[in-house]
């Protein structure tokens, strides 16, 4: 009698228990084709549409939170393609017009110096000296192409060493002090009497600043002031700031002064108009020397680039 009775309570057991596991195994495929089919639109259409999480099932829900993860990163990757192919687009049609527009004039001076047998000496030296600036115009700007290029491949390898980051931007200073004091724009160095030393590469940062305080006489030198200070705390990095207190930058521009070709729609006509390529090899070059730089503007009172090194 008690050998009958186990045997049903087994019985029973085993019902509930097969009960229960094809009620799950049923929840489960149905699960699985819901994740079929997900996956299926996703292909077909291209879209990123997140899945349902079930919570009832624990491996199906983190195969789902896996794939829901998954789904985001390549839908970033996507935005992130889409992005760097529009600063491709724009970067391939501001180039052509800056070389468009150098290369015009020098086969219109050139074309002139061809036909035109009455110039005289002093007018064709004149064109020629045109034809020459302009050369190098266009030399410039294919030279900070290919720079650009070279950074973002990871080609140039920048050795990093102990630099005199205060000598530096003093004679960097100096260098750009002739043409600033003749645009009336007055110069102040905030640097400290004591050395500060930075890990470094020195010729990448030499451009760094060249290229900043080129940008600075760009936009600021309505300003009549420009300056560089250099900040150190102990045991912290170094901080090096190129500003200025010209007319600045929008603030909805601020996100947008590194991406490449980027200018001020104003800026094409100055008197020292650039590739629209320099912030951004300002951006890369600092990066590889394991800094950061941020801009602040306020128009009229400070427009400041701030970029930071190590401290050694």
């Amino acid at each position: 009698m008690m050998l009958i009775w186990l045997l049903s309570v087994t019985l029973l057991v085993l019902g509930i228990t097969a009960t229960v596991l094809g009620v799950r195994l049923r929840k489960r495929s149905k699960h699985l084709n819901y994740i079929h089919e997900k996956v299926l639109d996703i292909l077909d259409q291209g879209t990123y549409e997140r899945l349902l999480v079930f919570d009832s099932d624990a491996e199906v829900s983190r195969l789902l939170n896996d794939m829901n993860r998954l789904l985001e990163h390549a839908h970033l990757a996507k935005a992130d393609y889409a992005n760097q192919e529009k600063e491709m687009r724009n970067m391939l049609s501001n180039i052509s017009h800056d070389l468009k527009t150098p290369l015009t004039v020098v086969l219109g001076y050139s074309e002139t110096l061809l036909h035109s047998p009455s110039l005289t000496d002093a007018e064709r030296r004149v064109m020629t000296e045109k034809i020459q600036d302009k050369a190098q115009e266009v030399l410039r700007l294919m030279h900070s192409f290919f720079d650009l290029a070279k950074l973002e491949s990871g080609d140039r390898e920048l050795e990093l060493r102990r630099v005199n980051i205060s000598e530096l931007c003093r004679v960097k200073m100096l260098s750009f002090y002739e043409l600033l004091t003749k645009l009336g724009v007055h110069v102040e160095l905030d640097i400290p009497e004591q050395d500060v030393f930075g890990r470094a590469n020195e010729e990448a940062l030499d451009r760094v600043l060249d290229n900043l305080i080129t940008n600075a006489m760009k936009y600021g030198a309505d300003g009549k002031v420009l300056g560089i200070s250099v900040l150190k705390r102990e045991g912290e990095c170094v901080t090096i700031q190129v500003w200025d207190r010209g007319k600045g930058i929008p603030e909805k521009e601020h996100t947008r002064v590194f991406e490449r070709m980027y200018t001020l729609e104003d800026s094409r006509n100055r008197m020292y108009q650039g590739s629209g390529l320099g912030l951004t090899i300002t951006k890369r070059l600092v990066e590889r020397m394991g800094g950061r730089i941020d801009v602040h503007s306020v128009p009229y009172e400070r427009t400041v680039f701030s970029f930071t090194l190590e401290a050694l």
